[in-house]
C-alpha cells in the first residue's frame, strides 16, 4: 500500500497510511453479519486518503469535527508513523458519538505529535446505530464489538510492518469510545489484544438482551419489516437510522435526555451473554482485565451546556423536584446537594446540567477504580477542570485537542475558545505518553490513596493530585 510523508526529513516528520481495510465492506449478505477479513489485493493499495465512514451525514453542530465519506468499505483503520523501520509502542483509537455517531477522518484524531513521541497511532472505524448494535433474530450480537475485536486482530498482525510493536498496545477512546475501551478491558476474550487502556470520558452502554430485542421489534414496526434478520435487511441503513430515535425514545430534546437517563443509552454494547457475559463493572470487579494499567477520567460538567439550552424552561423549577426520580434515596439526594452547594448555586440548568454529567459520565470513575481495587495492575484516575472560554464549561469533548496536543487544528477554538493553554496540553499529552511508552501517567495510582485523582486545569493550579477530586458524585455510588 502507498502512503504520504508529512514534513519529511524534519524532527517531526509522520506517515499516514488512510483507509486501510480491516474487513470487507458490510453490505448485501454480509450486513448484519460479523466483521469478515478483506479479500488480498495484488495492485499497489492507495492509503492516501480516508476511507469510507460508517456515519451517513456530516454533522454541522457536532462538538468534534467528524466528516462522513460516502462508500461501501466502511470497515477500515487509519495508520499513523514517524517510522516503518522501529518496534514502538502503539496507540489505538476508538472515536464517540453515543455508539450512533462519529468518525475516524476527524482531523482531531491525527497522530503525528503522538508519533513526534515516538508512538504509532491507529485510529479505526466500527458500524453504528441499530446496524453495529442493535438486536436481530438470526444475526451475531454486538456487531460494531466484533468491528472492535477485528481492528485489534489487524493491529496484531500487521502494525509492525508500520514501525509499530504488537506487544504494546494501548487502547484508547473518548465518551463512546472510552466506553468502548472498558466494554474491551471487561471481556475475557480480548485480553491478549492489548496491554494498556486509556478511557476518556467514557459512557457505558451495557444494554440488557430484553431492552435490545423490545426497542428492535418497535423499529421493525414503525419501519414496516418482519423483526428479523430478512427484515431489516430488507430496510437500507438511512431508513433504519431515521426511525431509531423514535424507536428507542418517543420524546425529544431534553425529555429524551432524561429517558436515556432512566433508561441507558439506547444503542450500544448489549449483554448477550456470549460475547459480553455480564455488566462490564461487574466484570472489572471479578478481575477480567486485571492485569493491564488503566488510566480513566471525566471533565467536570460534560453535558451541562445541554441543560443550560433549556434554562428558560427550567429556572423557576426546584432542582431537587427535577431529581427526585431519578435520585430515590432521600438521604442520597441530601447527600448529592450537599456535595454540590457551588453548582446548585449557579441555578436548575447547571444543578441539572452537573447531575446528567455525574449520572453518564463522572461517577463510572470512582465506580470503575474501587471495582479494580485488588487486582495486579494499577489504575490512575484524572479529572479535567479547565474551563472554556467559548462555552463556560469544562464540558464534553473539550479535553479531546489536549489530549492529542493539538490545539492548533481546525475548529478548536469554536470549542476552547481563542488561546487555550499549551501547558495544559503539554502535561495531558504528555501523561498520555507517559502512560503509552513507560506504563505509568505520572501520579500515584487510586489504591495507593482511595480518591488519588490529578486535576488538570483546575483553578489556581495547572495541575495538582487531591484524594477528594470525585466527592460531589460518592452520593451516587
Amino acid at each position: 500500500m502507498r502512503g504520504f510523508w508529512r514534513d519529511h526529513g524534519t524532527p517531526a516528520a509522520s506517515a499516514a497510511f488512510l483507509g486501510i481495510p480491516f474487513a470487507q465492506p458490510p453490505i448485501g449478505d454480509l450486513r448484519f453479519a460479523a466483521p469478515v477479513p478483506p479479500e488480498p489485493w495484488t495492485e499497489i493499495l492507495d492509503a492516501t486518503e480516508y476511507g469510507a465512514t460508517a456515519l451517513l451525514t456530516t454533522g454541522t453542530d457536532t462538538l468534534i469535527p467528524e466528516p462522513a465519506i460516502p462508500g461501501d468499505s466502511t470497515l477500515n483503520v487509519n495508520v499513523f508513523t514517524p517510522s516503518l523501520d522501529a518496534s514502538l509502542p502503539v496507540l489505538v483509537w476508538i472515536h464517540g458519538g453515543g455508539y450512533t455517531e462519529g468518525s475516524p477522518a476527524s482531523p482531531w484524531y491525527d497522530g503525528s505529535r503522538f508519533n513526534r513521541d515516538g508512538v504509532v497511532t491507529v485510529s479505526i472505524s466500527y458500524r453504528l446505530c441499530f446496524d453495529g448494535f442493535g438486536f436481530i433474530e438470526g444475526a451475531p450480537h454486538n456487531r460494531g464489538v466484533r468491528d472492535w475485536i477485528a481492528a485489534l486482530e489487524w493491529v496484531q498482525q500487521n502494525i509492525a510492518a508500520f514501525g509499530g510493536d504488537p506487544g504494546r498496545v494501548t487502547i484508547g477512546g473518548q465518551s463512546a469510545g472510552g466506553g468502548a475501551v472498558l466494554t474491551l478491558l471487561g471481556m475475557p476474550s480480548t485480553q491478549h489484544l492489548f496491554h494498556q487502556a486509556l478511557s476518556v470520558s467514557g459512557a457505558l452502554a451495557d444494554v440488557p438482551l430484553d431492552e435490545a430485542r423490545e426497542r428492535s421489534t418497535r423499529l421493525a414496526a414503525i419501519a414496516g419489516v418482519t423483526a428479523d434478520l430478512y427484515g431489516f435487511r430488507s430496510a437500507d441503513e438511512a431508513t433504519l437510522l431515521s426511525l431509531q430515535a423514535k424507536a428507542a425514545s418517543a420524546r425529544r430534546g431534553l425529555a429524551a435526555l432524561t429517558d436515556q437517563l432512566a433508561n441507558g443509552l439506547p444503542w450500544g454494547p448489549m449483554i448477550d451473554g456470549d460475547l459480553i457475559a455480564q455488566p462490564t463493572v461487574d466484570a472489572l470487579r471479578a478481575g477480567i482485565g486485571g492485569d493491564k494499567p488503566l488510566l480513566l477520567g471525566a471533565a467536570d460538567d460534560e453535558f451541562t451546556m445541554v441543560a443550560e439550552r433549556e434554562e428558560s424552561k427550567l429556572r423557576m423549577i426546584p432542582p431537587a423536584l427535577l431529581l427526585r426520580p431519578f435520585i430515590r434515596n432521600r438521604d442520597a439526594r441530601r447527600a448529592y446537594f450537599e456535595a454540590n452547594a457551588s453548582q446548585r448555586a449557579l441555578g436548575t440548568a447547571a444543578m441539572v446540567g452537573r447531575y446528567i454529567s455525574d449520572h453518564i459520565f463522572r461517577v463510572l470513575v470512582p465506580r470503575v477504580a474501587e471495582a479494580r481495587q485488588s487486582v495486579d495492575a494499577a489504575t490512575w484516575t484524572y479529572r479535567f477542570s479547565w474551563v472554556s472560554s467559548a462555552k463556560g464549561w469544562a464540558c464534553h469533548c473539550l479535553d479531546v485537542p489536549f489530549w492529542f496536543d493539538g490545539l492548533d487544528r481546525v475548529r478548536v477554538d469554536a470549542l476552547t475558545g481563542p488561546h487555550p493553554p499549551q501547558s495544559l496540553a503539554d502535561e495531558l499529552h504528555g501523561a498520555a505518553v507517559s502512560l503509552i511508552t513507560a506504563g505509568d501517567p505520572g501520579w500515584a495510582p487510586w489504591r495507593a490513596q482511595p480518591g488519588t485523582t490529578r486535576v488538570f486545569g483546575g483553578a489556581g493550579a495547572d495541575a495538582v493530585v487531591t484524594d477528594t477530586a470525585y466527592d460531589s458524585v460518592l452520593a451516587l455510588l
